[in-house]
């Protein structure tokens, strides 16, 4: 698979880390993060992770910053994205197995190199289970598609 991984100044350290992770996996690596300490905006990078997936020129993104939240805030912000900021790997494994989550956030700040590398192979490995979680997912993409203005 193709992973969009995109990390704010925060996220740099762990971010590295992961890439190791990914690509220990077997999965290409398309960089969006930012390689430098100087303060970033975590949406200047999360914007076009999640982007990337949407469009389809990645399979799943992984973004790293303080605390996940902002990241996964800002990716849920473009269509067609199921984003979490997720701190365990049972997390990870529900959240691709329930919600087919393409999206996740791992705060730097909340988990270790350890707890991450567990995250992401659970994220990475497990599959959508669909079936009765299909419905669900379905009223979130109509909901979605109804845009801002629903009511």
């Amino acid at each position: 698979m193709r992973i969009a991984l995109a990390n704010d100044h925060v996220g740099l350290p762990l971010r590295r880390h992961l890439e190791d992770v990914i690509t220990g996996l077997g999965h290409e690596v398309v960089d969006f993060g930012t390689d430098g300490s100087d303060p970033v905006a975590y949406c200047d990078h999360a914007f076009p992770a999640a982007e990337a997936v949407a469009a389809g020129e990645c399979d799943r993104a992984v973004l790293v910053c303080g605390g996940g939240i902002g990241m996964a805030l800002a990716a849920n912000k473009v269509a067609g994205i199921r984003a979490a900021a997720v701190s365990d790997a049972w997390s990870a494994q529900l959240g691709r197995a329930h919600q087919d989550l393409n999206v996740i956030a791992v705060g730097a700040g909340a988990v270790g190199p350890e707890n991450a590398a567990m995250i992401v192979d659970q994220f990475l490995t497990v599959d959508y289970d669909g079936g009765r979680f299909d419905g669900p997912l379905a009223k979130i993409a109509a909901y979605e598609a109804r845009g801002s203005s629903a009511s």
